[in-house]
């Protein structure tokens, strides 16, 4: 065999290893755990979408009691996506639904299906570029349910942008009325989710489509700045990314999340002002504040997206 022939069945073999290196470490559980609690003085029935050619976590949906909890395994490169449903019960025929979060499989699991929006949304992928994990806690398709999520490094070691995100406020009663969604028969009373703009007015302005489709067309809006002064952390719109994504150290690194943090003592939020105040954890804006919001807000959001493109 040639010295040309050796060094290109050589590669051949190379290229062999790594794809099977790679195929097997995929189905390979790392230590990283992710653990929901439910805090609210109601039942959560949390809903689980994995994102296509994702591994698929140990289940798709269940239901949490007031304070229990449940904590799963999640596999190396998982990527997907988790909310609470509210006001959930079947049918007499047995088909499962809820008011806020219905993911439309008509059963306890979700099996595939996403949240109806409004819904509070934590996305999450892991070991992504150069090996981090993604996380950002979204109120992009609305709100139903506060939520913290705050990850557990191994000795600490997450780096500095792996922080504790989400929105501890309940915006409910908050929302503007244009955006409030009522209880639907659900027996709760008032407010039981905040839509998003998009949502309830379906414009390219606030759905960043069309012509608002790119970054430098799509900016934030009145009603986009009051999720964003609610919970500074949490996205607020389609490229609220400079203020919303954060990376932790991926492999080791677990994520507790938690519905409904304010009715309970979360350590680092409750010890910590300025985290705190990052997720929301200050006074909720009056329901009719948010239309007069001091002009100084809305030209902060513009410098931060602007910023964004620069950095």
């Amino acid at each position: 065999m040639s010295g040309h022939a050796r060094q290109a069945s050589f590669a051949l073999l190379r290229a062999f290893l790594v794809i099977v290196s790679f195929r097997a470490g995929a189905g390979v559980s790392s230590t990283r755990t992710l653990t929901m609690t439910n805090h609210c003085g109601h039942t959560v029935w949390p809903g689980i979408l994995s994102s296509a050619g994702s591994p698929a976590l140990e289940t798709t949906g269940f239901a949490l009691e007031p304070g229990q909890s449940r904590s799963l395994p999640a596999p190396r490169g998982w990527s997907g996506r988790l909310w609470g449903r509210t006001h959930c019960s079947a049918d007499a025929a047995g088909r499962f639904a809820c008011a806020t979060g219905n993911c439309g499989s008509g059963r306890l699991d979700c099996a595939g299906h996403g949240a109806k929006p409004p819904a509070t949304l934590a996305e999450f992928t892991f070991d992504g570029h150069e090996g981090l994990d993604f996380y950002d806690v979204s109120l992009v398709d609305g709100y139903n349910l506060p939520m913290l999520v705050e990850p557990h490094a191994p000795n600490g070691g997450g780096g500095a942008n792996c922080l504790l995100t989400g929105c501890v406020m309940d915006l409910n009663a908050a929302c503007p009325a244009e955006l409030r969604v009522g209880d639907g028969g659900a027996g709760a009373g008032g407010a039981v989710a905040c839509r998003s703009a998009c949502e309830a007015f379906g414009t390219a302005e606030h759905c960043c489509h069309g012509e608002h489709g790119n970054p430098d067309a799509c900016w934030p809006t009145a009603y986009s700045q009051f999720f964003k002064k609610s919970c500074p952390r949490a996205y607020s719109y389609a490229y609220d990314d400079a203020t919303s994504t954060f990376t932790c150290a991926g492999g080791g690194t677990s994520y507790a999340i938690t519905f409904c943090p304010s009715a309970t003592s979360v350590k680092s939020v409750g010890t910590d002002p300025e985290a705190r105040a990052a997720v929301g954890g200050g006074r909720v804006p009056a329901a009719a504040a948010w239309r007069t919001m001091p002009s100084v807000l809305v030209l902060l959001g513009l410098a931060m997206t602007a910023l964004s493109h620069v950095f």
